[in-house]
């Protein structure tokens, strides 16, 4: 998954499809917050200090699922402060460049920003943590290592050093592994493969030998169709139709070990932070929580229909053989010693990590899954 730049010239406004899976939440919220148990509304109702933020997005609000986020997380707290407090947001590209929001956010030119931790691995290899590396967590391990397992206090640990506090704003769910020209059986097939893949799922497939390409979102379908490339990842079956892959690519394989569970977040700036009264930070940590349970519920609820969909469109649907799994997981693995063998801060957010995963997939592996092998198709 990457963003795709799209033209300037247009702002995105709080509207859209997530917004209306959301407003069922925050009634409690409010009530706690404001009036004691009484919400205000409509033009007699008491407001607070008046504060406007502007929020760069990572993402184009094409991806309704992902962008829409953001839009759920600037309604609830305009509603939840009785417009007080508005946040404007901004797709990717328009208020500065979808691969620098946190950028953006550190100087302060944006107040907030929607993106991935694993984007800025340049700044601290260990940000990658934030979001995924691969054969990580599943999104329900994921969020319960950052929220109640340690793992957000290490992060925010990372985010400090850039004046920056962190909130989860929403995962896709495990990922799917790509489209490709032709099938691949065995790990050397992957070899001299081109692929558009970026991140750390990227150097993965480097080192088994695949012939890695960074493209823009908005380039790959026709580097696909030309022929300049043999494969790509995207998200999955929703945002991957969107895109007309099945048009070119007719293998589509599973299951995206480089993503299995990819957290995004939102990014605040610090100093912003500290300004707002005690009754705003709490609102938008409420509408964090809420706008992250958004995203997640609409990928759910949108892939399998439009994976039906897919499946009548002349497709092959396929699973990474078992060696090929070993070799990534192999690659995958070593990848992340090297890294923490050059950082102490990096081994012991990854031994932390580790332990917590190992202890999660046993569980997993028991209820969980018995349960999967038996009932699902």
């Amino acid at each position: 998954m990457t963003e795709k730049t799209p033209s300037p010239g247009r702002r995105a406004f709080v509207t859209g499809g997530l917004v209306g899976l959301a407003s069922g939440i925050v009634g409690a919220s409010s009530a706690g917050v404001f009036g004691q148990g009484k919400r205000d509304t409509g033009a007699t109702g008491k407001r607070g200090k008046l504060v406007e933020w502007r929020l760069a997005s990572s993402f184009p609000s094409a991806l309704d699922t992902i962008f829409g986020s953001a839009q759920v997380l600037a309604e609830r707290i305009a509603a939840m402060t009785n417009g007080a407090f508005k946040i404007s947001v901004y797709q990717g590209g328009e208020l500065a460049p979808s691969l620098q929001v946190m950028d953006a956010v550190q100087k302060g030119s944006a107040e907030v920003g929607q993106t991935g931790g694993y984007y800025y691995t340049g700044k601290n290899a260990a940000l990658a943590f934030d979001t995924c590396v691969p054969f990580g967590m599943t999104a329900r391990q994921q969020n319960a290592w950052l929220h109640t397992g340690g793992g957000r206090e290490l992060v925010d640990q990372l985010y400090a050093d850039f004046g920056i506090v962190s909130f989860s704003c929403g995962n896709t769910g495990a990922q799917m592994g790509g489209w490709f020209r032709q099938p691949i059986e065995t790990a050397a097939d992957l070899k001299g493969l081109r692929m558009r893949i970026p991140g750390l799922g990227g150097k993965v497939m480097d080192a088994l030998g695949v012939s890695v390409q960074v493209i823009a979102g908005g380039d790959i379908y026709p580097a696909l169709e030309r022929g300049a490339i043999d494969a790509t990842e995207w998200v999955g079956p929703y945002d991957d139709e969107k895109l007309g892959f099945f048009r070119v690519a007719k293998n589509y394989y599973y299951p995206g070990w480089w993503e299995p569970g990819p957290s995004l977040s939102f990014l605040v700036n610090k100093k912003a932070w500290d300004t707002l009264p005690a009754e705003y930070r709490a609102v938008f940590t409420a509408a964090t929580a809420e706008a992250a349970t958004a995203m997640q519920t609409s990928y759910d609820s949108k892939n399998p229909p439009a994976l039906e969909r897919l499946l009548q469109k002349d497709i092959q649907l396929r699973p990474f053989s078992d060696d090929i799994m070993r070799a990534a997981r192999a690659a995958s693995e070593a990848l992340l010693d090297d890294e923490a063998n050059q950082d102490k801060a990096y081994r012991k957010i990854l031994d932390h990590w580790r332990a917590f995963r190992k202890q999660s997939f046993r569980w997993f592996a028991t209820a969980e899954l018995a349960y999967a092998r038996f009932a699902f198709p």
